[in-house]
């Protein structure tokens, strides 16, 4: 061993492993705050009109996203979650949005 930086403990996974374990590997923190995004939105726009509803979505995660607060991640766990209980043209609209969200 030259340096510190050189050092490998035997067994020690190789960082490829590492990578492949943090990519595939579920995120349940993660999971969870899609989870909670979804029930409060929900809640949140009961009986609201969908257009309305979409525009202030857009517009909190608009918000969020240029603010670092919300992730790729996290648009795509919470499409995840809630594109199930949507119909065929609200789950394409959905996904436009996200993608848009995606692109800030």
């Amino acid at each position: 061993m030259r340096s510190f930086k050189d050092y490998r403990p035997e067994n020690a996974p190789s960082e490829s492993e590492t990578l492949k374990k943090a990519v595939t590997a579920s995120d349940p923190a993660l999971e969870s705050s899609a989870a909670e995004l979804t029930r409060k939105i929900a809640a949140a726009y009961n009986g609201k009109n969908s257009n309305e509803m979409l525009r202030n979505i857009l517009s909190e995660a608009e918000r969020s996203k240029r603010a670092g607060t919300l992730s790729n991640a996290e648009i795509d766990a919470f499409y995840e979650q809630f594109s199930p209980l949507l119909d065929g043209g609200q789950r394409r609209k959905l996904k436009s949005v996200v993608e848009r969200l995606k692109r800030i």
